[in-house]
């Protein structure tokens, strides 16, 4: 039995059901990130767990007790939300004290915790400065401070990071990542952003449609995606889905799909998973980083070809450059070394390793191979 379980959880208002049978189970230290695009479930079923939304049916436990009408302040829950919903009026040092006053913690033990966690998250010299006088990553900070002062069961994050601008996500991504395991407190973390889900979680929960599409590690997640929502939507560029038809190219199956010219290409497969499948229209799935020029490709991999196809677009991006042609009608982007002379309108060797490629159905979606 794990930590935090939740068993069947559906969430209905009136006869629209937003949230479907959902099983998750968390163990004890896990950092759970609930990961999908707007309205696909995930705020909610936080919201479920912290007792903010009722459940409409199945039970949410925490530590094997059920949560099911249990008050928000009865869960041992501390949440961190996207707003930071600090008391304005209140200097940083009331904010964190604040919950631990209403509790009727003691004085002494209030001012121990508010230096222990005002050293753990470097707000220090923040103390005594109000809100207002604040940027949004040390308000951001004097949340997070406020939450830990708790010492609770479970810490729930909605979209902590979202109001910040792109390099303060960066920094406090890597602040919440140390504190993590630092502390080694149970986490559920709720984002729109898949980088953020891969570089903080131990575990990923993937949500589309009110359902959680893959439940995985980070890894398991973006190299063997259940289906092609997980495939489109984890990884930034996210990975390249275009459709072929599996062949036989001298007895080992292959995949042929068309040029931006109109002409064939042929990408054999790393092995026989689909030698039974000949004639079978698939979607088949690469990574950008599978897909280089020759002198970048993977030296360890036995399954790296190379297709000849014109160069649509260039994106240069610092460390790599990123390199646009067009396979079965649809953008194929690879990441090549910085320094490779790869020019718009040319044409170019690509080099595939398809030991990184997967393959999905076309109707069901689901992934084949």
């Amino acid at each position: 039995m794990g930590f935090l379980e939740i068993d069947r959880a559906t969430k209905s208002y009136g006869a629209v059901k937003v949230l479907h049978e959902t099983d998750i189970s968390i163990d004890e230290g896990e950092f759970l990130v609930l990961v999908g695009p707007s309205g696909c479930g995930k705020s909610t079923l936080l919201n479920m767990i912290a007792g903010l939304e009722e459940v409409s049916s199945g039970d949410i436990r925490i530590k094997g007790r059920s949560m099911n009408g249990v008050k928000p302040a009865d869960r041992n829950i501390a949440m961190v939300f996207q707003s930071y919903a600090l008391y304005p009026n209140m200097t940083v040092r009331g904010n964190i004290s604040f919950g631990m006053e209403m509790h009727k913690v003691p004085k002494p033990e209030r001012e121990t915790k508010i230096a222990q966690v005002a050293d753990l998250l470097q707000i220090g010299q923040l103390l005594d400065r109000k809100p207002g006088q604040l940027s949004g990553g040390q308000r951001q900070r004097v949340a997070m401070g406020r939450a830990l002062t708790r010492d609770p069961d479970v810490f729930l994050f909605d979209e902590p990071l979202s109001n910040l601008d792109a390099k303060l996500r960066v920094d406090m991504r890597m602040e919440i990542k140390k504190l993590h395991q630092k502390l080694g407190t149970t986490i559920v973390y709720v984002t729109h952003d898949q980088i953020e889900a891969l570089t903080l979680s131990t575990r990923i929960a993937v949500m589309y449609g009110g359902y959680v599409q893959q439940m995985g590690t980070p890894r398991e997640i973006y190299d063997n995606p259940a289906n092609l929502f997980v495939a489109g939507f984890m990884g930034s560029p996210s990975m390249n889905l275009f459709p072929a038809r599996v062949v036989d190219a001298g007895g080992a199956p292959a995949a042929e799909f068309t040029l931006a010219g109109g002409e064939t290409a042929l990408l054999p497969f790393a092995g026989d998973a689909l030698a039974a499948q000949q004639g079978r229209d698939i979607v088949l799935g690469i990574r950008p980083e599978a897909i280089t020029d020759e002198g970048g490709a993977d030296r360890n991999s036995r399954a790296v070809h190379v297709v000849e196809s014109p160069i649509e677009i260039t994106e240069p991006a610092g460390s790599d450059t990123f390199v646009v042609t067009q396979w079965g009608g649809r953008d194929a982007v690879g990441r090549f070394r910085a320094d490779v002379p790869a020019r718009a309108g040319d044409r170019f060797a690509f080099a595939v390793n398809m030991e990184k490629a997967v393959v999905f159905d076309p109707e069901t979606e689901t992934r084949i191979a």
